[in-house]
């Protein structure tokens, strides 16, 4: 009911909201850019009534949320000195996710990269930072999954274990040799994968495993949203967070934890600094200082841009992960069979961390040290980045600068 209610007032308000922009729009072209040099030419534009009417109609256009991937736009990327076109490249499909490649036309061979994007309410384009900067020195592959809504119920369910298979799956089409990056919630199927992987003696097990700001361990320094897994048993999460996708979308029926409300969550977590945002966008654009208002304009198009997560997917996420913790105390399986970090030992591993982070705390990821008994120690390294907080560990100054330089040396100290 939920979320039937949410998409008619969506679909309601939308022909609004093409007004107000169009409004925005109209009176934008007459008006010079700028602040008005002169009370003739305020009085001959209309006033800065004018101006606000055309900010307050962008600003309420952009109060709303998308559900289709908004595109990663790296028309080229530099590497080696050398600037080269990108193309995207569906490597392979299946109805819950793609392998998509970013080829660089032209380039040169290097380490084949497999970036595991989270399944965690936004498209996988939340990384296009982190997507551009492993472009300069890497063959960069990402996990684009799907919007659960999208897909029709005949397709089946998708839980943890169908996640883990795709890592392993979309590996084994990487080939031997590659490289795997796991941010933020799938640093525990990552880590799975390559242990079942190297169990089975599978060839295409990673040679490096870097896992960034990832929920390995949450009973270590737990946070405010580990506290609030915990505070509820499976059953509320299942009769308050899980709902059927309406008759209208293409998934009808399928049961999701719907996008719009791990949005709703995430800004209540902030309210005031998203409220803040918003009145700084509407005052640049009345000031007639467009430039000033495109950072922001730019972020809340990826940010309100939501996907739906599969109810199983959900649910086993927060029970075996938040709740049981079943990696870190031995017990998680896939399929049957227990997953066994102390299998690994052809692969490097890496753990990133942000001292701020108030997501994936401290010591939640660094956590998968202690279970990869078997790789070598000079195979193991750990970083805590000073002054980020979680999105920073992945995108930002601080990622460019100082965590990537990290993250590239230990793929090509163990590519060759």
């Amino acid at each position: 009911m939920l979320y039937s209610t949410y998409q008619a007032q969506h679909t309601m308000l939308e022909p609004w909201r093409v007004m107000a922009q169009g409004m925005s729009d109209w009176i934008t072209q007459l008006l010079p850019e700028g602040p008005p040099q002169s009370s003739f030419e305020e009085l001959l534009v209309g006033s800065v009534f004018t101006r606000q009417a055309a900010a307050a109609g962008e600003v309420f256009s952009r109060l709303k949320l998308t559900h289709s991937r908004p595109p990663f736009e790296i028309p080229s990327v530099m590497s080696l000195g050398r600037e080269y076109a990108i193309t995207e490249e569906k490597v392979m499909s299946t109805p819950f996710g793609t392998l998509l490649r970013f080829r660089k036309e032209g380039g040169p061979e290097q380490p084949r990269v497999l970036l595991v994007a989270p399944m965690s309410g936004h498209f996988a384009t939340l990384l296009r930072d982190t997507v551009r900067t492993l472009l300069q020195d890497h063959d960069v592959f990402i996990t684009d999954w799907h919007n659960a809504r999208d897909v029709p119920l005949r397709h089946g369910a998708f839980g943890l274990d169908d996640y883990t298979d795709h890592l392993i799956r979309f590996l084994d089409k990487m080939g031997p040799g590659s490289h795997m990056v796991a941010i933020c919630q799938p640093c525990v199927a990552a880590l799975a994968a390559t242990a079942l992987m190297a169990q089975d003696g599978h060839p295409a097990q990673p040679r490096s495993l870097t896992l960034m700001a990832g929920p390995v361990d949450c009973r270590v320094n737990p946070t405010g949203v580990n506290e609030l897994a915990t505070s509820k048993p499976m059953s509320w999460f299942e009769e308050n967070m899980i709902h059927k996708v309406p008759w209208t979308q293409r998934g009808a029926g399928r049961k999701v934890y719907p996008g719009f409300v791990q949005l709703s969550a995430f800004v209540s977590m902030n309210g005031e600094r998203h409220k803040k945002a918003f009145e700084d966008m509407y005052a640049h654009i009345a000031a007639g200082e467009p430039e000033k208002a495109a950072h922001t304009k730019a972020f809340y198009e990826e940010y309100f841009a939501v996907a739906d997560l599969p109810g199983e997917f959900y649910l086993e996420t927060i029970g075996k992960v938040f709740q049981t913790y079943d990696l870190p105390r031995g017990v998680l399986t896939n399929r049957g069979t227990v997953v066994d970090p102390g299998a690994i030992r052809r692969t490097a591993l890496f753990t990133v961390e942000g001292e701020r982070d108030d997501i994936c705390a401290v010591g939640q990821t660094v956590a998968a040290q202690d279970l990869c008994t078997s790789v070598r120690p000079y195979w193991r390294t750990h970083h805590v980045q000073t002054g980020v907080g979680h999105y920073g560990v992945f995108s930002g100054r601080r990622w460019q600068n100082e965590i990537y330089p990290r993250v590239r040396d230990v793929i090509y100290q163990t590519a060759v």
